[in-house]
């Protein structure tokens, strides 16, 4: 499968709500969708990299198609609110950079062992 730009996969997910999904839901409720599959993602990860352990409710969901569920919404709203993300993004990454690049190199607690 050949890699896409955030640019594409917004497109992606427009095209198919526009082909499969009627329209858009509104925005609050897209925000409540991805906080859903933000509690979706956390539970995978609790359970695969935290102390508590799987139920068999638990077997079905995967890391991968979680971290999807919550960029698919997020891709839904970035395209409901006009927002471009790969802008968004180089953006935030300067951003950061400029805010922390000696930041993180700095903390004693990050240079602490585990």
């Amino acid at each position: 499968m050949k890699p896409i730009t955030l640019q594409e996969a917004q497109e992606q997910v427009d095209s198919w709500i526009k082909t499969y999904g009627v329209r858009y839901f509104k925005e609050l409720t897209n925000m409540t969708i991805l906080m859903e599959e933000v509690g979706e993602l956390a539970r995978v990860m609790a359970r695969t990299y935290g102390e508590q352990s799987c139920k068999e409710s638990d077997q079905r969901h995967n890391l991968a198609d979680e971290m999807a569920d919550v960029l698919w919404v997020l891709l839904c709203l970035a395209n409901q609110t006009g927002v471009d993300l790969t802008d968004a993004f180089q953006k935030n990454m300067e951003k950061k950079t400029k805010r922390d690049k000696d930041r993180h190199k700095n903390n004693s607690k990050l240079n602490e062992n585990e």
